[in-house]
């Protein structure tokens, strides 16, 4: 069992508040030990891991993997790389119904620095009531004082109009969560021409996902984004380049029996 202190979180927590011309905070997301190893090893001294990625190799689709096996796959990956000094946030979707102390305790328990909180109900996938979310976060934030690093993430754009995004809604969410002792928002999937807006409005360093033929993680740090994450982007990428590496053997034994 790897524990972590609140010097490690502080450490954390400050790389969040770094210089604009500095640009922002870059957290690949690893999805299993061998990948957080790569990602360290090419100079990352900060990862977060995507709930996608780690359920996708569990076995499991998006959202259904087991808490259990959820947190043993953190801790799996917060020991390939702690002996180097890096640290280890955690998307633990919506807290698995866990109480606050029990989430807390068995989040420490991994190692892991940091944590990813939505609010969309991991069972129905509907928008939870703003008001009773961030009285869960504040239980969480009373019972990990300052060991952990609290990311909300809040799905007003992933569920509502996206055809007519507005950023009022996110904003609403982002400075309720913000006062309830989160760290830091993840108005995710914002688009990129309303993170300016939502950076100015919120009193937290703001979250931004990068997406394939979207802005760089620099120029979303030029648009108000603290921190820059890729959900589960990387293991999709990967399991692409897997999927072509396949096909190709395949095509080879084919016409090895022709």
């Amino acid at each position: 069992m790897t524990t972590i202190s609140g010097d490690a979180a502080a450490a954390f927590r400050s790389l969040h508040h770094v210089r604009p011309w500095s640009g922002p905070l870059v957290l690949p997301g690893p999805w299993d030990a061998a990948s957080a190893r790569a990602f360290a090893d090419a100079g990352f001294r900060a990862l977060a891991t995507p709930s996608a990625g780690l359920s996708a190799v569990l076995g499991y689709a998006d959202g259904s993997a087991p808490a259990d096996e959820m947190f043993a796959a953190v801790a799996r990956i917060v020991r390939a790389v702690a002996a180097d000094g890096v640290m280890v946030t955690a998307d633990l979707e919506d807290g698995y119904g866990l109480p606050p102390a029990e989430f807390v305790e068995r989040l420490l328990e991994t190692g892991a620095v940091g944590c990813n909180l939505e609010d969309s109900d991991r069972v129905t996938g509907l928008l939870k009531d703003p008001a009773e979310h961030a009285e869960r976060l504040s239980r969480i934030r009373a019972a990990a004082g300052d060991r952990l690093v609290i990311n909300a993430r809040t799905d007003t754009f992933l569920r509502g109009d996206r055809t007519a995004p507005d950023a009022d809604p996110a904003i609403a969410r982002c400075r309720l969560y913000a006062q309830a002792g989160a760290d830091c928002v993840f108005p995710i999937l914002a688009p990129a021409e309303l993170l300016p807006e939502i950076s100015r409005a919120v009193a937290a360093p703001v979250n931004a996902i990068a997406l394939p033929n979207g802005p760089s993680p620099r120029e979303l740090g030029e648009l108000g984004a603290a921190r820059v994450t890729f959900g589960g982007g990387l293991h999709r990428r990967t399991m692409a380049a897997v999927a072509d590496m396949a096909a190709a053997l395949w095509a080879q034994g084919e016409a090895g029996t022709a």
